[in-house]
């Protein structure tokens, strides 16, 4: 059977952003022309290694975004050593033409690839002209005279500004990850919480509390999301998203669970007694669903 003809959008894709989803919309677009819509990525701890701050989603995460609302439909993720050695003629010749079997490619304006990053948008044309497939280079996105750029994100979600963060996203900032057990404290002062972990390597937003919607069984509930450290009860772990549902009561552990943050309320506070915490969140709630 004769492999079918892809058009690959080239990126990290960390975040997905709005820069991002205009190179994959280019790839995507070309499904109309009888192509397979393609992204070639990195795994997600690529971007951490850059000491930006950690990667804004984890490989799955990134999948289901690429996959659910960008319209690819096949990923091919490699890890970064096996292609970090390659030269530029090499990679357009192998990974490219061979294993995605390329008739479009289309990447942003600052693209490079190739050992040492020695070829950018012009030496992919050249490639292409002799291997084939058309490129396409798409123009950075602003977005309030602002570049968009996945370090900007970080900086924003690091500071708590989960709304511009989101515009520049194209969609909230969701945490998607499966649900762990943890001490059931919540459930001893009335507010049962569901706690997912971050990875290791990912940037965890600012900590504090958030009104934020959670969608179960695709059904969405009005939430409020704490996290960081649990600094009452000496928690000890790795940072942590703890989510109290509105409305919602069943067993969640060990499901995937989609919680998008929506607007920062406080910061992660001490509290002298669990009294205090009780009282604090009963304040919180209230605030999450003033404002959603």
């Amino acid at each position: 059977m004769e492999k079918k003809y892809s058009a690959v959008a080239l990126g990290l894709f960390d975040g997905v952003h709005l820069g991002h989803r205009a190179v994959l919309k280019a790839a995507s677009e070309q499904k109309q022309q009888g192509l397979m819509p393609c992204a070639f990525t990195f795994p997600s701890e690529s971007a951490a290694k850059k000491g930006t701050g950690g990667f804004i989603y984890g490989d799955s995460e990134k999948a289901d975004i690429l996959t659910e609302e960008c319209g690819i439909e096949r990923i091919y993720s490699p890890p970064f050593a096996d292609i970090c050695g390659m030269e530029g003629a090499e990679f357009a010749e192998e990974i490219l033409r061979g294993e995605l079997n390329a008739a479009f490619v289309c990447c942003g304006n600052d693209f490079r690839f190739g050992k040492g990053a020695s070829c950018g948008t012009a030496e992919l044309r050249s490639f292409g002209e002799r291997l084939g497939f058309r490129v396409e280079t798409v123009e950075d996105v602003l977005c309030g005279g602002e570049r968009v750029s996945s370090t900007l994100i970080r900086r924003l979600l690091a500071e708590g500004d989960t709304e511009r963060a989101n515009t520049l996203l194209g969609s909230p900032y969701t945490i998607m990850k499966t649900v762990s057990r943890g001490a059931q404290l919540g459930r001893t002062i009335g507010f049962p919480t569901a706690n997912q972990l971050f990875d290791s390597g990912q940037l965890v937003p600012r900590y504090g509390v958030y009104a934020s919607l959670t969608v179960i069984d695709g059904k969405s509930y009005l939430s409020m999301t704490d996290i960081g450290m649990k600094p009452t009860v000496d928690y000890g772990g790795a940072p942590l998203a703890e989510t109290y549902i509105h409305g919602f009561s069943g067993d969640l552990y060990g499901s995937p669970l989609r919680v998008s943050l929506l607007r920062f309320i406080r910061p992660e506070m001490k509290f002298s007694s669990l009294d205090e915490l009780k009282a604090q969140i009963d304040r919180d709630v209230q605030s999450a669903l003033n404002i959603l």
